[in-house]
């Protein structure tokens, strides 16, 4: 069973009197384990394919299922109580308490999921000492480096054990050497069997990744995987070059 699945997803936004189509019947599955990128200039739909995934939002038509479960149809609390069950975030600008340190830090989401003290305790510490800040456990974010504070982030989002971890340019306020040393841990990470997708426009990053999926227009463009094999795009015909085939009259598929 797939961990992802996508059903002919759309999502539509009114601007005025005009239309937005922001993503047009996509379909796509993902399997627990994979280690995907997700790329796309600005306004191809790439970032509400996230929000779609992350629970951020919901699909205008189609079906969203995630761990088995449907999500499409869910209103904001079942939304906010999958997000925290299932899904592990990963910003761009960290997004940690400045007056807390790492330790409360990654206790938060535990809070949220009702766990004791103790138990919370237990496990910050576990994910923190996983990412190679056990002694940084009582330092506050401005007396880390922007790594630091990033690997603080990514042992927040594994706090809950989810089912998916979603970085959003995760490597995007970072300098190259540091942006290397975190992509080096999602790799060690997605060794471990975590299921990690990666939403970047920059290319280096997305070659870390396993699987590349290509966003153009609200479509899904190519879909590659990194043994050189091409997913099957359910819905929409790729051809050997792994791109969107048009239809015979010339339109997008």
């Amino acid at each position: 069973m797939s961990l992802i699945r996508l059903e002919n997803i759309s999502r539509r936004y009114q601007m005025g009197g005009e239309t937005i189509h922001a993503l047009r019947e996509v379909s796509l599955d993902i399997q627990r384990g994979e280690y995907v990128a997700i790329m796309g200039p600005s306004g191809s739909g790439k970032s509400t394919l996230m929000n779609l995934i992350g629970c951020l939002d919901t699909p205008t038509a189609g079906r969203y299922e995630l761990n088995g479960v449907s999500v499409s149809e869910m209103g904001d609390n079942q939304l906010a109580e999958i997000r925290n069950r299932e899904i592990g975030f990963i910003f761009q600008t960290f997004n940690l308490l400045p007056r807390a340190d790492a330790l409360r830090n990654v206790e938060l989401p535990l809070i949220y999921s009702g766990k004791p003290a103790a138990e919370r305790r237990r496990i910050a510490l576990e994910v923190l000492a996983g990412v190679g800040l056990a002694d940084r456990v009582h330092h506050k974010p401005n007396e880390m480096s922007g790594g630091q504070r990033q690997r603080v982030a990514v042992a927040r989002a594994l706090a809950n054990r989810p089912s998916l971890l979603l970085a959003d340019e995760p490597t995007g306020n970072l300098d190259s050497k540091t942006g290397r040393e975190i992509l080096a841990l999602f790799d060690e990470l997605f060794q471990k069997g975590h299921t990690i997708i990666v939403v970047t426009h920059e290319e280096a990053v997305a070659r870390n990744a396993r699987r590349i999926i290509r966003i153009l227009d609200g479509l899904i463009a190519s879909d590659e995987r990194m043994d050189g094999r091409e997913s099957k795009v359910e819905g929409q015909k790729t051809g050997a070059d792994g791109r969107a085939v048009p239809a015979p009259d010339g339109t997008a598929p």
